[in-house]
């Protein structure tokens, strides 16, 4: 069974709610800096040490 990676990362991030209850602007903070690195000259350094 393949699962598209965004439905694993919205299942995963509804429970993650859900369940730890963290506070929503620390969620607004991970999100957009996960989306500002991934954009930066960051990038390519993240993208070889998580393969």
């Amino acid at each position: 069974m393949d699962v598209p990676l965004w439905l694993a990362l919205l299942v995963v991030g509804v429970l993650g709610v859900k369940l730890i209850r963290p506070p929503w602007w620390l969620i607004a903070i991970l999100l957009l800096g996960g989306y500002l690195l991934a954009d930066s000259l960051l990038a390519p350094v993240i993208d070889t040490a998580v393969k």
